[in-house]
């Protein structure tokens, strides 16, 4: 009876062992995680619900006091995480956005904007100072990117810019503390920052939920964001995917010298911009206002002369790269106008020499559009995820064809395309008409002179059989196609009759398209600007004496098309640009040297 007693003990011992055994691996292979497959994160089913999310907001404080209150700032972060984060102590990498935008801007009133009508070198007239109201309720900062991630196995993070919504600090519109703010955020999922759960309490809120892994993207100026926290070189911070990013913003309000306003926004400036995203606390703007953008920007930005000074060259990124150490996704339309595609190509040039990985995406758009996701995916897979799937070993160059999808990009080796050669195009006489485009050097071209008018814009001149408005010169009919790939360039002898003048130069592919389909690629190839009195130094301008024959080169800017068979490629010389350049008293009259200009393409093939 003993012996029986005894196995039947054992019987029970062992059954509930087995029993715990399988239940504890039952509730094992239950726990959610990642799904990789094909080189890409995977929607995973238990992490696809949006009403099971953990949603919630804090501050991360930083290293800077900006809005001089004695204190360091805090950024308001928000997170959005899967519910197995909390319940089965699940870790995930981030994707990260941060934005001034969040908790809204001013309205686009005109009287926001500088008054462009006035003579070159003259102070403009005083704007209006809106105020910013603020927007949005907590824990929410922003619903972005958050039903694209977090189902891949994604946390989500937002966060505030400085002196924006309930992030503590000043706006500086490219300061430092606009690179410093996100990598104090990148410290805090890293464990090496503190949050708190109030912006001026002191109970700490960890990122117990964080692996450290963190890829930032972001378009236009949420675009900006992520590549000024990679020039910080902090650590965490593994890729970045910026979409049309300002990388520089003397570049975005000025074209070599010259005062020039981004593309649908006449007569902005980056003090504008200030005012427009000013939306932090209403206690502190008089402050910020009196010393960022009534002392530091109205001392730096120098709308008189448009030189390169300090003041830029501190909200330059290019300046700022030696640290960066993220892999770099660029995304670009080459029909951006408002943010132009030089911002990614300066970048990615950068990225490349210092040995990043890198890519690049251009589409054939306007301003946004992102990478196809399956791109983004694989990036942030490889990068955050850590799963070899080849894609540092892909093209380095995805570029959207004419009439192509934006989700079909074809690969190339690289951009400018490698098989580009350039091609130098010379001048002969035909003003006010059409003169001529054409590799041979043309004997005797002499001059030719056009008279600046800003009520004629800059299509209307490019569509005129005769004009004295423009100079324009033309291509024989093309009778193949030719594929422009990277970086146009300019040099131009002429003289001014004033002291100032502008100077614009397009590139168009004629005849002229007014079809209902027409595309955005159809009429302007590129275009470029600048300013005469900068033809020897960026940072140093100087009068024009006038009647005197001057010589500058310069870039258009960064293109990528084909331009196809019967068409003509032509050169458009003008002076003020009706939708990008200050409008002075009509009258100025630029005179051209034919044989002392000319224009470089980079033409795959190396032959029109």
């Amino acid at each position: 009876m003993k012996i029986k007693k005894m196995a039947s003990t054992r019987w029970a011992i062992t059954t509930a062992l087995l029993t715990f055994i399988v239940s504890a691996y039952g509730q094992m292979a239950k726990k959610a995680g990642p799904i990789i497959e094909n080189g890409e994160a995977q929607v995973v089913e238990a992490f696809s619900d949006p009403s099971k999310w953990i949603r919630h907001d804090l501050w991360v404080e930083t290293e800077f006091d900006s809005d001089g209150d004695g204190k360091l700032d805090r950024m308001h972060v928000d997170v959005t995480r899967p519910e197995q984060t909390e319940t089965e102590g699940l870790q995930l990498p981030v994707i990260y956005e941060s934005s001034p935008y969040y908790a809204g801007t001013a309205g686009m009133d005109k009287g926001i904007f500088w008054d462009v009508k006035h003579e070159l070198g003259e102070a403009p007239k005083p704007r209006t100072h809106p105020n910013v109201t603020r927007v949005g309720e907590r824990p929410i900062i922003s619903n972005s990117q958050v039903m694209t991630w977090v189902p891949r196995g994604y946390i989500v993070v937002h966060s505030s810019s400085p002196g924006t919504g309930l992030s503590e600090g000043a706006p500086t519109v490219g300061g430092d503390n606009e690179s410093l703010a996100p990598k104090a955020v990148i410290d805090w999922l890293n464990g090496r920052a503190k949050g708190y759960t109030e912006r001026d309490g002191d109970t700490e809120v960890k990122a117990y939920w964080s692996t450290g892994k963190v890829g930032m993207t972001g378009t236009s100026y949420n675009g900006t964001l992520p590549l000024a926290a990679a020039t910080t070189g902090v650590d965490g911070l593994e890729a970045i995917i910026p979409i049309a990013p300002n990388t520089s913003y003397y570049h975005y309000y000025r074209s070599n010298g010259l005062v020039r306003s981004p593309g649908g926004y006449l007569g902005e400036d980056i003090d504008v911009l200030y005012d427009f995203i000013h939306s932090g606390d209403e206690s502190k703007r008089a402050r910020n206002n009196k010393v960022i953008r009534d002392t530091e920007m109205k001392n730096g930005l120098d709308r008189i002369t448009g030189d390169y000074n300090d003041f830029w060259a501190g909200r330059d990124y290019l300046n700022d790269m030696k640290p960066m150490k993220a892999a770099l996704l660029m995304s670009h339309g080459f029909n951006d106008w408002n943010v132009m595609p030089e911002h990614s190509y300066r970048i990615y040039k950068k990225a490349k020499e210092m040995g990043l990985p890198v890519q690049i995406y251009y589409h054939q758009n306007g301003h946004g559009g992102p990478p196809p996701i399956s791109m983004m995916n694989r990036w942030f897979t490889r990068y955050l995820y850590g799963a070899e799937n080849g894609v540092e070993n892909d093209p380095k160059a995805w570029i959207v064809r004419e009439n192509d999808a934006k989700d079909n990009p074809t690969p190339y080796a690289d951009y400018p395309n490698p098989d580009a050669k350039d091609v130098t195009f010379h001048l002969s006489p035909g003003a006010p008409g059409k003169g001529g485009l054409s590799t041979d050097r043309p004997d005797d071209a002499g001059t030719e002179t056009l008279v600046d008018n800003y009520s004629f814009s800059g299509s209307s001149l490019a569509k005129a059989e005769t004009t004295e408005h423009r100079l324009l010169y033309v291509t024989p009919i093309l009778t193949e196609d030719v594929h422009i790939s990277g970086i146009p360039k300019i040099k131009i002898k002429m003289a001014s009759s004033k002291p100032a003048a502008n100077l614009s130069v397009w590139l168009v592919s004629l005849p002229w398209s007014e079809a209902l389909n027409t595309k955005i690629t159809d009429n302007i190839i590129t275009r470029g600007w600048a300013d005469p009195q900068n033809h020897r130094s960026l940072t140093e301008s100087e009068p024009l004496v006038p009647g005197k024959f001057y010589e500058m080169e310069f870039e258009l800017m960064p293109d990528d098309q084909i331009i196809p068979k019967g068409q003509q490629i032509g050169l458009m010389i003008f002076s003020s640009d009706k939708e990008f350049t200050l409008w002075p008293e009509p009258g100025t009259e630029l005179t051209v040297d034919l044989e002392g200009t000319t224009l470089t393409l980079p033409i795959v093939g190396g032959k029109l």
